[in-house]
């Protein structure tokens, strides 16, 4: 038995998409062979459908804000008394235009709006998923929010981050993400500046430090905050979801795990999906194939069996991010695979 069990594609495919394409090139090559589709996600964009789907529950939509302020639609889960929520539906990326991405004016007001949703629902219990943001606002945004502290009182609070970065530092949210969010190096320093200031403000209200704290950089720091003023749990997204799906049984019957994601580095390392199928695979080979691989020395050294770059490098980034060229190179990449 082969089990795919990918991320998605950053801008380009859902985690459900990659697994289709991926498995249709297996079944033609290896026919006979069981195969088992698992799209996966860790805490950002899918994370509510992968969850929800697991949990046997039903998506809901509100009209929230998005990371400039405009009115969205977003989805999110409900199962039983237990909310699934995810960042990205209200304040991710993919909200934004490349044009439109810059972490000095984008906020996270929208996901306390969704939280808000889910509670006027009477959700008791929140599993909210912090990957792909395009905020690096502290948590701001979200306690801006009109009644947001008295609504979410009481509550318990799941946070699932896709990564295990601090609020401030080095390998903080400002210095790791605000990057790829859209910052220039000199507004990275602007932002880590008002990070370390909003830390400072955290620790004097509610007596907790989140500047060290693992996965309070989570979502440009939204980890953070909800932590230290909601109590809220932090821990990995991909080992809540690896659970719901039952990865641990289906993995003990198989040959060969194929999992993968948008881009993958030493970042991939620090909580995402495919570092969480690689702990989670025991013996178990776990070949990578992603859109772009760099650090290859370091994936290889942390126990990938194969790498594999689904990408040609000579064609132009918009042309790649095209759904039917992914499909169409995911299904090639297949042919490289040693079984």
């Amino acid at each position: 038995m082969i089990i795919v069990a990918p991320d998605s594609y950053k801008d380009c495919l859902p985690s459900a998409e990659v697994a289709a394409a991926i498995v249709s090139a297996l079944e033609e090559r290896l026919p006979g062979e069981k195969i088992v589709s698992l799209p996966l996600a860790d805490g950002g964009e899918g994370t509510a459908e992968v969850l929800t789907q697991a949990m046997g529950g039903r998506l809901e939509e509100a009209v929230v804000s998005d990371p400039l302020g405009r009115p969205v639609t977003a989805r999110y889960g409900i199962a039983g008394d237990t909310a699934i929520i995810e960042a990205a539906q209200a304040c991710g990326l993919q909200r934004l235009t490349p044009a439109e991405r810059n972490p000095l004016r984008t906020h996270s007001r929208g996901l306390g709006e969704l939280l808000l949703a889910a509670r006027e629902q009477g959700c008791r219990r929140f599993l909210v998923g912090l990957g792909g943001s395009a905020t690096c606002d502290g948590g701001a945004g979200l306690l801006s929010v009109p009644g947001i502290r008295e609504a979410l009182e009481g509550v318990k609070i799941t946070v699932l981050c896709d990564v295990d970065n601090p609020f401030t530092g080095p390998t903080g949210a400002a210095r790791v993400f605000a990057p790829q969010k859209g910052a220039s190096p000199e507004e990275v320093e602007i932002l880590e500046a008002r990070m370390v200031q909003l830390a400072a403000h955290i620790l004097e209200n509610t007596g907790v430090d989140v500047r060290t704290l693992p996965g309070a950089g989570a979502a440009g720091g939204l980890g953070g905050a909800l932590a230290a003023y909601f109590g809220a749990r932090l821990q990995p997204g991909i080992e809540a979801v690896l659970d719901a799906v039952g990865f641990d049984r289906l993995a003990a019957g198989a040959r060969l795990v194929i999992t993968g994601e948008g881009k993958s580095d030493r970042q991939t390392l620090s909580g995402k999906a495919p570092f969480g199928v690689l702990r989670r695979s025991s013996a178990v080979p776990v070949a990578l194939l992603s859109g772009r691989i760099e650090d290859a020395d370091a994936l290889r050294e942390a126990g990938f069996s194969a790498l594999v770059e689904v990408s040609p490098r000579y064609l132009p980034l918009e042309t790649l991010l095209r759904p039917d060229v992914a499909r169409r190179n995911l299904r090639a990449t297949v042919a490289f695979i040693e079984f």
